[in-house]
């Protein structure tokens, strides 16, 4: 169709190269032909397109709903666009916005990109004009989640497990509900061990969703302190708090469109669990220090290596966002359960560390594979991956899988103890051989302190429970 002017007719634009539907649009300009001239321009291109004569009717409709594009008149009554822009980005709007002019000089061009102004035009303009000034911020907007992602990518690199490596009838298993699952659109619960691989799966079932072009967004919970981690996830507005000297977006904002992965939920304090239910179930959330509420479209993946559902007896997690998150619960097997697999997953593992250290593959003899599958691996592919590291920069197989601690093997008469038991005895093994240093056992061991620290605190609350009943 023909492209147009207020005033006139000129050459075709194509729809299909303005569609968006995911967006919403604030045109404020005192003048209701060109009102009427952008609302219907944009109607057709945009999820949403609202109107206002002022900066007050404006603000009323952005306490009510979110734009992430504001097109708006220098000249209107009362106060003017350029000062209400500074009142925007100075409580914490961080939309793009065009300023549009009849008048302007240098120094009106200036104080409009000072005031945080996206795009300058003069009016009268054509409809191409105005539609790639838009589809440039859409696509800057596009750009920056996509670029943040990238680097949390990247920077977390290093430590991210490697695939869903393996032939055992688990693996297979996990594979089959990997791509069976990921297809919907509901939420999924990965529960397991910590080093079981919890990562990858979400990962994996990101890639093989609809939204696998989009961002898959990581977050391990229990590394966010429980006083910023509503900030962490929400985002702020400058001034909500104390250090809060700038308006930042959340992870729910870079997920748009995407995954968010929420590692170790249950680390999540009581509070936040509560207002994720919320956002779970409205699509809405509000950054902090914000009035102003924002659409989500984003698919949360959760884990945990607790029982959930312990938790929720034990009253530590909210019984409703449990079965929010537990549409769907993925069990992941330890490494004790796929035994099979620890040939393949050290032959993966020093292909690719070969290349980050600069080293040649080991030899993978029958005696070493016998030996690691008679251990428990209570650090499960983690622990297994940090000992494949240490053996390469070594030149040889550690006898024992914790390297430098003189961890003495299970006796003869502890042969007939249960796995949870052997599980103890080999970390307090472990972490008395470290001189008691729980930070050094826990990275030797292949857990996060966190873990050791909790499974530490259970052995200790069993034993007092035990003594308890027994002076009863």
């Amino acid at each position: 169709m023909p492209q147009q002017t207020a005033t006139g007719m000129e050459r075709p634009v194509d729809l299909a190269e303005y569609n968006w539907q995911a967006h919403s649009v604030l045109v404020v300009d005192d003048e209701e032909g060109m009102r009427n001239f952008l609302e219907r321009t944009l109607a057709r291109r945009c999820g949403m397109v609202q109107a206002a004569a002022d900066a007050e009717h404006a603000a009323e409709l952005m306490a009510r709903l979110h734009f992430d594009l504001l097109i708006l008149d220098i000249a209107l009554p009362g106060k003017s666009g350029i000062e209400w822009l500074h009142e925007l980005r100075e409580h914490g709007y961080t939309g793009d916005v065009i300023l549009v002019t009849a008048f302007a000089d240098m120094e009106t061009a200036i104080d409009a990109l000072r005031g945080g102004a996206s795009d300058f035009i003069l009016k009268p303009f054509r409809v191409d004009q105005i539609l790639n000034s838009i589809k440039r911020c859409f696509e800057r907007a596009r750009l920056a989640r996509e670029n943040f992602v990238l680097r949390r990518e990247l920077a977390g690199l290093a430590a991210d497990p490697i695939g869903l490596v393996g032939h055992s009838q688990a693996i297979e298993q996990l594979r089959g509900l990997v791509r069976r699952v990921g297809q919907m659109p509901s939420t999924v619960l990965l529960l397991g061990e910590s080093g079981t691989g919890k990562e990858v799966v979400a990962r994996a079932l990101h890639q093989t969703s609809p939204r696998a072009q989009r961002p898959f967004v990581p977050l391990n919970c229990a590394a966010i302190s429980s006083e910023l981690i509503e900030s962490e996830l929400f985002g702020h507005v400058k001034g909500a708090f104390t250090g809060a000297t700038e308006t930042r977006n959340g992870l729910f904002y870079y997920a748009h469109g995407g995954t968010l992965f929420l590692d170790e939920i249950s680390d999540l304090p009581l509070a936040m669990q509560t207002r994720l239910l919320r956002v779970l179930e409205e699509r809405r959330l509000r950054p902090v220090g914000s009035e102003r509420e924002v659409p989500v479209d984003v698919r949360i993946i959760a884990a945990s290596n607790r029982d959930l559902a312990a938790e929720v007896r034990a009253g530590r997690f909210r019984q409703d966002l449990y079965y929010r998150l537990a549409v769907v619960d993925i069990r992941m097997p330890p490494l004790r359960e796929r035994r099979e697999d620890i040939p393949d997953l050290m032959r993966h593992f020093m292909q690719q560390l070969s290349v980050q250290l600069g080293v040649a593959p080991l030899p993978l003899s029958h005696e070493v594979v016998s030996r690691l599958a008679a251990y428990p691996w209570p650090g499960n592919v983690r622990e297994l991956r940090n000992y494949v590291e240490r053996s390469m920069i070594l030149g040889s197989f550690p006898s024992e899988p914790v390297s430098g601690a003189d961890v003495a093997p299970l006796p003869a008469d502890e042969l007939g103890l249960s796995l949870a038991e052997v599980e103890r005895r080999h970390i307090e093994r472990v972490t008395e051989a470290c001189g008691g240093n729980k930070t050094e056992a826990a990275r030797r061991l292949g857990v996060s302190r966190k873990t050791l620290e909790r499974k530490f605190a259970e052995w200790s609350e069993a034993a007092v429970a035990d003594a308890l009943e027994r002076r009863a």
